[in-house]
């Protein structure tokens, strides 16, 4: 069973890429990959409405606590054998904070984008 539920936006190219990768180092099945376009009632089961969900990665973790951001990544990161330094160094580092900045305007940048090509119109 796994471990984590991430949710992702498929139709983004740039994501659909990186979860791709993932998914292909998720050999144990650790997490489940959920796609924001197919994702039907789950996001609300989740407690997330499509919007806020496109907006940022999200992950729920087993316990059902709701991570997104930087630290939904590293969440990621830890369960996958070739991240699991990658996630220890950001944590150790204090560098969370810091790439959350960066990728706060990346996420902003993809979602507006996103909508103009009228896939925020998916969740209404």
């Amino acid at each position: 069973m796994a471990e984590l539920t991430a949710y992702y936006d498929g139709g983004c190219p740039l994501c659909s890429k990186e979860i791709a990768h993932y998914r292909r180092l998720d050999k144990t099945g650790r997490i489940r990959w959920v796609d924001l376009m197919d994702a039907g009632d789950e996001l609300q089961q989740a407690g997330l409405d499509f919007e806020t969900a496109m907006r940022r990665i999200h992950v729920r973790e087993a316990d059902g606590r709701l991570v997104s951001g930087v630290p939904a990544f590293v969440a990621i990161w830890r369960r996958l054998p070739a991240y699991r330094i990658l996630a220890k160094g950001v944590e150790r580092l204090g560098l969370t904070r810091p790439l959350e900045w960066g990728y706060v305007r990346f996420a902003e940048r993809r979602y507006r984008k996103r909508c103009r090509d009228g896939a925020c119109e998916i969740g209404r």
